[in-house]
């Protein structure tokens, strides 16, 4: 099993309305990879409950059941398309953490 964690800083010149809307966006994207990408067994992503000593806005956990796996969703088209059409476009700053157990 691998674990893959993210942590992005949605970018400093939106709006508070704009990031809350642009994370709400990504969150969507990113849990309808569930049940698409082979191997991805759970995916959620945490926008709500912030509390000021965070300096990260969203979290991405996600379960996959292997290192391939974890190689293969992250060229998966389905991912690749949510990536580049609504998570880069909207962070400045992410931070990865993978790790099998």
């Amino acid at each position: 099993m691998v674990k893959h964690i993210i942590l992005w800083k949605l970018r400093s010149d939106l709006t508070a309305e704009e990031k809350r809307a642009k994370a709400q966006v990504i969150k969507q994207g990113l849990e309808a990879l569930k049940g698409q990408v082979p191997g991805l067994l759970d995916i959620h992503v945490q926008i709500d409950g912030r509390l000021d000593t965070s300096n990260a806005d969203i979290m991405l956990d996600a379960t996959l059941d292997s290192f391939a796996s974890l190689k293969g969703y992250a060229v998966h088209p389905a991912h690749v398309a949510v990536a580049d059409g609504v998570v880069r476009p909207n962070t400045e700053l992410r931070t990865c953490l993978d790790y099998e157990y």
